[in-house]
């Protein structure tokens, strides 16, 4: 008795595992998100990811500036045609696209300093959460937020 138990326990959890990893691995980046400065632990603004011809892509809709600061400041240390634009509706992220499990090949415009880095993104905890890496180089030179949905 306590082996066909065993062996029910084991056949379901098999059953259910597949469902699991095709639910984590169906996870898209698409939508809002809320990103964590990763030095403050404060949220810093509202990214709207989206994805065009198989490409992923993000805007930054919402800043969380301290009052009596400029809500929508511009892009003053930006090169090229980003620079002097306002950083409310940039595409700042752009160029991933999906590799494995994993986000990869893009970049991403820090406004604040006006630096491209090369990015990846991993979607975690089944959807709810967005492991983003800015780097120069290799992965191992560069910083990481956790961002988290709002929708």
């Amino acid at each position: 008795m306590k082996a066909l138990t065993t062996a029910t326990l084991i056949a379901a959890m098999l059953a259910t595992a597949p469902a699991l990893v095709s639910a984590q691995e169906s996870a898209s980046p698409v939508g809002l998100w809320k990103n964590i400065d990763d030095v403050t632990g404060k949220p810093k603004a509202l990214i709207r990811i989206s994805e065009n011809n198989g490409e992923i892509q993000g805007k930054l809709e919402k800043l969380f500036r301290p009052e009596g600061t400029d809500q929508n400041p511009k892009c003053t240390k930006c090169e090229g045609v980003n620079k002097d634009q306002p950083v409310l509706g940039l595409t700042f992220m752009s160029g991933l696209k999906k590799e494995g499990d994993e986000y990869t090949g893009g970049q991403i415009l820090d406004p604040d300093n006006g630096k491209v880095y090369k990015s990846k993104l991993k979607v975690v905890e089944g959807g709810k959460k967005l492991n983003v890496r800015g780097y120069v180089g290799m992965p191992m030179f560069g910083r990481s937020q956790v961002w988290v949905r709002e929708e």
